[in-house]
């Protein structure tokens, strides 16, 4: 029965996963359920084939492992995958859905990631929840100071620069438990900006070591933040057929409700990663700030744009750009060239 598999569709979990393998005219040959600890040796016993998984959480561990077999793994959105669940959703339709939606010849697939994309995606990750809790506890801060009496401009520098005055300041009407607190929670938010500036020089490192992401930082917009994030969604070039496919992959085309042939377009369609698009809409607004003083075609393409339809369109406009220059980079390994007017 194994020289007739063609396809396997895996439905991942933690322990007990469910296989469903099909052959070339798609016909079910057998959907049963292996534990983890049996599944590596069941998928080596079995020929060379394609083996389908959704784009979740161990999905790229699993995809390494398959691979070492010698199988064609492809990865799938989830929401690409729904629709073909016939009748109540289980672990038994779910892995012959990946089946079915993997046969489909215009089916989009993810790129599994190699250690280095999953190294600094590990590291674009944890430090974006420090930030994030970072400022929740700057927030809080100032939110609890407020009941005091004492009160403190909106923004992380303003805590970081007058939190330990206060502390120090005998006059202030704080109690002796709650000056405690708040001496607690200073050391706190210094001890997370010593882990996030750590995580941050990681991350510049790994942007000096990689060769795309010294490509990605030549061009105008592209720090070390955003060259890693995209080196890390990227991968392979080849696997998008244009920049725009690229662009669209982030999320940074317009969102069609085209009906009739009246074609209508809304704002970006925010789809795959959003980290990844935050730091290009961020990497395009710190460039626009600057174009007007630059005399460049992609600059006066900028600036020509940002006064006719706003800043904001012409912020969002810029990223996608910036996307399509990084996938043109990589796809033809060259550096960014400066385009005089």
């Amino acid at each position: 029965m194994n020289q007739n598999i063609t396809r396997v569709g895996i439905d991942l979990a933690k322990n007990i996963f469910q296989v469903c393998a099909v052959n070339h005219y798609g016909k079910v040959l057998f959907n049963k359920t292996i534990k983890r600890d049996q599944l590596p040796s069941f998928i080596s016993n079995i020929n060379p084939c394609e083996i389908i998984l959704e784009a979740c959480a161990s999905s790229n561990y699993w995809a390494g492992k398959f691979e070492g077999f010698g199988h064609r793994v492809k990865l799938i959105n989830p929401a690409y995958v729904r629709p073909f669940v016939k009748t109540n959703k289980n672990d038994a339709t779910d892995a012959e859905a990946l089946c079915e939606a993997a046969a489909r010849p215009t089916m989009r697939f993810v790129q599994p990631k190699n250690k280095e994309q999953q190294d600094i995606q590990l590291i674009h990750r944890v430090r974006s929840r420090l930030v994030g809790k970072r400022t929740s506890l700057s927030n809080q801060i100032r939110g609890l100071l407020a009941e005091y009496g004492i009160t403190i401009p909106e923004g992380i520098r303003y805590v970081r620069q007058q939190l330990p005055a206060i502390l120090d300041n005998a006059g202030t009407e704080l109690s002796p438990l709650a000056r405690e607190i708040f001496t607690r929670q200073y050391e706190e938010l210094v001890e997370m900006d010593k882990r996030i500036n750590h995580l941050t020089r990681q991350l510049t490192d790994q942007s000096n070591q990689q060769h795309r992401c010294r490509q990605f930082k030549t061009v105008f917009g592209i720090g070390p933040m955003t060259s890693t994030a995209l080196f890390s969604i990227m991968g392979d070039p080849g696997h998008y057929k244009n920049g725009r496919g690229f662009a669209a992959f982030l999320g940074l085309v317009p969102r069609q409700v085209s009906t009739g042939g009246k074609t209508i377009l809304r704002g970006i369609s925010k789809r795959g990663d959003c980290q990844v698009r935050t730091l290009l809409i961020q990497g395009a607004q710190a460039a626009l700030s600057k174009m007007h003083n630059r005399d460049d075609r992609l600059s006066r393409w900028a600036n020509r744009l940002k006064a006719r339809r706003g800043h904001n369109i012409a912020t969002a406009a810029l990223a996608n750009k910036l996307a399509r220059i990084c996938w043109s980079m990589a796809a033809n390994n060259t550096e960014f060239q400066f385009q005089p007017v």
